[in-house]
């Protein structure tokens, strides 16, 4: 047989019509090795993929799914890249998008609904297997509206909109959902504080209008109600899941007279923000002023003292969310006809940064 001229040679490239004929088998056959649309007998699958390797035509197949002409990706809508809490749950995407041969293709909203909604027209258009949207939501029913028409045109292309780490859509639509028990990881985080004396808790952190941070307070304000503490509204600070505004927040409250004993941070970051505060204050974590924090990522560890915190199956979120929308092996195209939901399960790290404290107490 003469070699067919590939890529390589710096002449012609390869085509599925060169495959075909390589490996003796017809064009369609090819067309189910490269998409894993159709079920192939694996010595087959083996011939055709011995001909793309020869004339190089693996290159080409890749370079087709990068331009959206094929349909095996997974994109994954997230709020800021560099955020561990995203990031982590980002991981889990890939990797299992990786073992149905899958590209993952990441998009960063900054927070933004409107760009949020554009990048799942962007991964409509390129025919995406699932677009797993990651973290909370917004209360606002134009949205939910707009992103329950999404999911209803990405189901009638075949492909599937998964929430991850955020609760289903509160109007029918084809969607998926991967959620974690994020108001009963705040209840326990804050009865363990309740248990170690602590009955005046600043909450800080966490933008208001977001399903995550609605979710904590919840948890949060339950175990208080349980014991039989007082809510104050002067102790829930929420504002965003950052460092600086850890930093910045708690810094101005040690100025003024507000009166606790611990605080419960909304994530690790915030906590990572308030500790450094605390320090500047001349206060110590955890002899004068317990701290906790949320999400258990790196950081938690490395504070001293090692933060107590919320463990979140971050990277399991992700993978499971790819699970819900395909099956990752050669009869992947299967969907599940109804709406799938999951819900993982969050429990407390103890570590160093929480002290026993008598009664109410004070920072005096």
């Amino acid at each position: 047989m003469r070699r067919q001229t590939s890529a390589a040679d710096g002449q012609r490239r390869a085509t599925v019509t060169d495959v075909a004929r390589r490996a003796g088998v017809s064009t369609a056959t090819v067309s189910r090795v490269l998409n894993r649309n159709y079920p192939v007998a694996e010595p087959t699958r083996e011939r055709v993929e011995s001909a793309m390797r020869e004339l190089g035509y693996v290159v080409n197949a890749h370079a087709r799914a990068l331009a959206g002409v094929s349909a095996r990706t997974v994109g994954i809508i997230v709020n800021e890249v560099v955020d561990p809490f995203y990031a982590y749950i980002a991981r889990g995407v890939e990797r299992e998008a990786a073992l149905g041969g899958r590209l993952c293709l990441v998009c960063c909203t900054q927070g933004d609904p409107e760009r949020e909604l554009a990048f799942i027209d962007l991964m409509h258009e390129r025919r995406a297997d699932a677009v797993v949207v990651v973290g909370g939501s917004i209360a606002d029913r134009g949205y939910t509206s707009e992103l329950a028409r999404r999911a209803r045109e990405l189901d009638a292309g075949g492909s599937k909109l998964v929430l991850c780490g955020r609760p289903p859509l509160d109007e029918p639509a084809p969607t998926m959902a991967v959620e974690y028990d994020n108001e009963g990881g705040a209840f326990a985080i804050t009865d363990h504080l309740l248990t170690r004396g602590h009955e005046r808790i600043l909450y800080l952190g966490g933008p208001p209008r977001l399903s995550t941070t609605r979710d904590r307070l919840a948890g949060h304000a339950r175990a208080l109600e349980l014991r039989g503490v007082a809510r104050d509204p002067d102790l829930v600070q929420p504002g965003a899941f950052s460092r600086n505004f850890g930093y910045l927040k708690l810094t101005e409250l040690l100025r003024g007279k507000l009166d606790f004993t611990a605080v419960f941070a909304a994530n690790d970051v915030v906590a990572a923000g308030a500790a450094q505060a605390l320090e500047e204050a001349g206060l110590r974590v955890p002899e004068d002023i317990s701290l906790v924090g949320y999400d258990d990522i790196p950081v938690a560890q490395e504070l001293r003292p090692r933060l107590t915190t919320v463990h979140v199956p971050l990277e399991e979120m992700g993978r499971q969310a790819v699970r819900l929308a395909v099956s990752g092996g050669d009869d992947d195209d299967w969907r599940e006809p109804t709406t799938g939901a999951l819900r993982l399960g969050t429990h407390i790290v103890v570590r160093d940064s929480v002290a026993p404290r008598a009664g109410r107490g004070s920072r005096a």
